[in-house]
């Protein structure tokens, strides 16, 4: 069978089960509607949250970034995966206890201000909008390649399933689309790597294959990768790092911290029925997400080999234009690869040298897409992989739009501007909101801003810089209040765009001698994507210097931030 009927089968088959559950858990309350009733089980809800935490960045974009970019790529393992444990262990049990619906509500009450709910919204939908455009993008360049329909028609048939199981099923009908979807993604990223560990090792698990030898010879896999790449002037994959040392630590920091503030991941945390529940979900979604991003380095790696192998099949012979292989062909039709015979000799040349090197454009984000058909794998497993990325973009963006959605009909028009308002008509409000923030997701997909390649780091820094220094602060700090809280978060994501969209000569640093060779509006060497570990220090600074020179919280503010933090009981067992 040819692989479009067959993608067309696979993702097909998919959807129907999507859309099936999506009737099945119908949302018939707004309990159900924002938090799935609350009654979610530890396992169940941790494969829902891997799946929402997975998004088309780590099963697409990570291992593509780590394909090229070799050790430097670690920020992202490190990164996301610390940014985890970070909200396993100080945030979510405490919200939880909280037991309320959203970020912003728990902001608004813990200091005591509509304003603060109200900047807090503002924050969450910066950061979710900016992070739903990736998810967008991802669902386009899927249909685009693998179903063969122009990228406009993908993520049109992309949103109608979103459609389907968000509006519907809100919470609840997304948590049990999530946990298919994420049986669906982790098989589909597994399966093609265990196959082509086996290809070129002889060994099946794909996180032993990476360190071991090339299948009939004596040397060792990285060991080959690593001739390749220096051959052709790359730096070693090995040891090539992303910039300077400080740009590493804070570009880590900022991935870590915009993890652990995100608020699509941090409201999973409320479906659960026990704080208790909340640290054993946290502890499952480790496990499940540990599966991809220990799987991930291997098929950077075993795909960076093959596809330099693919065009420099030995040292020094490089493949003639005219023979390049189909999978080649395949992705020339995206415009995500292209070549450009720049010496006249109608062979590919791909080196370090930019002025020689002929392909012109090798984006990340093919490398997973593509790793099956440089392989050479069945058809099958092809179909398989597309599956998967969609599953990925479409439970993440899911989850974006669900955040969107409560943030403005739960604390806007719920919390602020009609706190009147009927269960039944909040309910009917959260549906209509959802419906029109997936066209407003459709809407940036189609037509993206100017700065959405980078927009999942940049979502990442925003959340760090804004949403986790006010959630921190409200759970550890009896002395920040509302004037603090607003106060940091406006300067924390206030420098942080600016940072971003600054233009040449904004925060310039006048004598950079002794910075080292950097870009001349780079903040110590710090890339834009880093900065949000930088504004989360300017969110810290700023509330608690306004906190001290205002009022203290009231009392029933300070008692509400011991209740949340201390276990219940642990005032008498003191006494006694």
């Amino acid at each position: 069978m040819d692989l479009r009927t067959l993608s067309y089968l696979v993702v097909g088959a998919t959807f129907v089960l999507y859309i099936g559950i999506a009737l099945w858990s119908r949302a018939g309350s707004t309990r159900e509607f924002y938090v799935a009733g609350g009654g979610v089980g530890p396992v169940a809800n941790g494969m829902a949250t891997a799946a929402d935490w997975m998004s088309a960045a780590s099963f697409i974009s990570m291992a593509g970034m780590i394909a090229f970019m070799g050790y430097g790529g670690s920020v992202f393992l490190m990164g996301w995966t610390g940014g985890f444990v970070l909200l396993a262990m100080l945030l979510a049990p405490y919200l939880r206890k909280y037991g309320k619906f959203t970020v912003p509500e728990f902001i608004g009450d813990r200091y005591y201000s509509r304003s603060a709910r109200a900047v807090a919204v503002l924050c969450l939908i910066i950061c979710s909008v900016t992070y739903v455009i990736g998810q967008m993008k991802g669902v386009g360049v899927a249909f685009s390649r693998f179903l063969e329909v122009d990228y406009e028609t993908g993520l049109l048939v992309g949103m109608a399933i979103v459609f389907c199981y968000s509006v519907l099923g809100g919470m609840k009908g997304i948590t049990y689309t999530q946990i298919a979807q994420y049986c669906v993604l982790i098989t589909a990223f597994t399966i093609p790597a265990i196959f082509i560990s086996l290809q070129l090792t002889n060994n099946p698990i794909p996180q032993l294959g990476l360190g071991s030898k090339i299948a009939g010879t004596d040397t060792w896999l990285l060991d080959r990768l690593d001739l390749i790449v220096t051959d052709l002037g790359f730096d070693q994959y090995t040891t090539s790092a992303r910039l300077s040392t400080l740009n590493m630590f804070a570009y880590t920091l900022s991935l870590m911290i915009g993890t652990a503030g995100l608020p699509h991941v941090i409201i999973r945390f409320f479906t659960v029925p026990s704080v208790q529940g909340a640290r054993s979900s946290a502890g499952w979604a480790l496990l499940f997400i540990a599966i991809l991003y220990t799987t991930a380095p291997a098929v950077a790696g075993m795909a960076r080999l093959n596809f330099n192998q693919t065009i420099e099949p030995a040292p020094g012979q490089y493949l003639a234009y005219e023979e390049r292989p189909q999978w080649f062909r395949n992705w020339e039709k995206t415009g995500l690869l292209a070549f450009e015979d720049k010496n006249g000799d109608g062979r590919i040349q791909y080196s370090a040298d930019a002025a020689s090197n002929e392909m012109v454009t090798v984006d990340n984000d093919i490398m997973v897409l593509a790793n099956p058909e440089i392989a050479r794998l069945p058809n099958w497993m092809i179909a398989l992989v597309a599956a998967g990325g969609l599953a990925a973009a479409l439970s993440t963006a899911a989850g974006l739009l669900l955040a969107i959605a409560s943030a403005i009909s739960h604390d806007l028009l719920k919390g602020m501007i009609a706190p009147g308002i009927s269960e039944r008509a909040e309910l009917l409000a959260s549906r209509i909101t959802m419906a029109l923030a997936v066209l407003g997701a459709g809407y940036l997909g189609l037509n993206p801003p100017g700065f959405a390649a980078g927009t999942v780091a940049l979502a990442f820094g925003l959340a760090a810089s804004s949403i986790f220094p006010a959630l921190m602060m409200g759970i550890f700090s009896l002395r920040v209040n509302r004037e603090g809280a607003i106060a940091g978060m406006l300067a924390g994501l206030g420098v942080t765009l600016l940072y971003v969209f600054q233009h040449k000569g904004v925060m310039f640093i006048a004598s950079t001698s002794f910075l080292g060779d950097m870009p001349p509006n780079w903040f110590f060497g710090i890339e834009p994507n880093a900065f949000g570990a930088v504004g989360a220090l300017v969110n810290f600074a700023v509330a608690m210097v306004v906190s001290r020179c205002t009022a203290r919280p009231p009392a029933d503010v300070q008692d509400l931030v011991e209740s949340i933090r201390l276990p219940a009981g642990a005032g008498e067992a003191q006494a006694h």
